[in-house]
């Protein structure tokens, strides 16, 4: 029996769970015109970093409208997890450009919880 990996992609509120990538972007942008994505975890609700559990890494994409796949915008790992006392915040932030509207999508995971996932509108003029 095959398996999707999109059946394990979870989802949710990020106000009430904490592993639920945050999206910030502006509602409306202008087409080729630079605007900044930040993506975090843990905004509302802290997620541990310890070496035993902790976010690995945030992926963005953006799919546009009527495109048949998302494009990947960004990648940031998050390696300290507390060795000699230093620690990653679960936080990046990308400047990047379109060329119309679409979603914002982010992937993240947690080494205990697996992956998830949030997305937002974005509108382009």
């Amino acid at each position: 029996m095959h398996h999707l990996l999109s059946e394990n992609v979870q989802s949710g509120d990020w106000k009430n769970e904490k592993h639920v990538p945050v999206i910030q972007a502006p509602a409306n942008v202008k087409k080729d015109e630079t605007f900044e994505l930040v993506i975090s975890i843990g905004e509302e609700i802290p997620h541990p970093n310890t070496f035993e559990h902790h976010i690995k890494w945030i992926k963005a994409f953006f799919k546009p409208e009527g495109a048949k796949f998302p494009i990947e915008i960004a990648t940031v790992s998050f390696d300290a997890h507390g060795e000699s006392d230093i620690y990653s915040d679960y936080f990046g932030t990308v400047k990047t450009k379109i060329q119309g509207s679409g979603t914002l999508y982010a992937l993240s995971y947690c080494n205990i919880h697996g992956l998830w996932e949030n997305s937002i509108p974005i509108v382009c003029e």
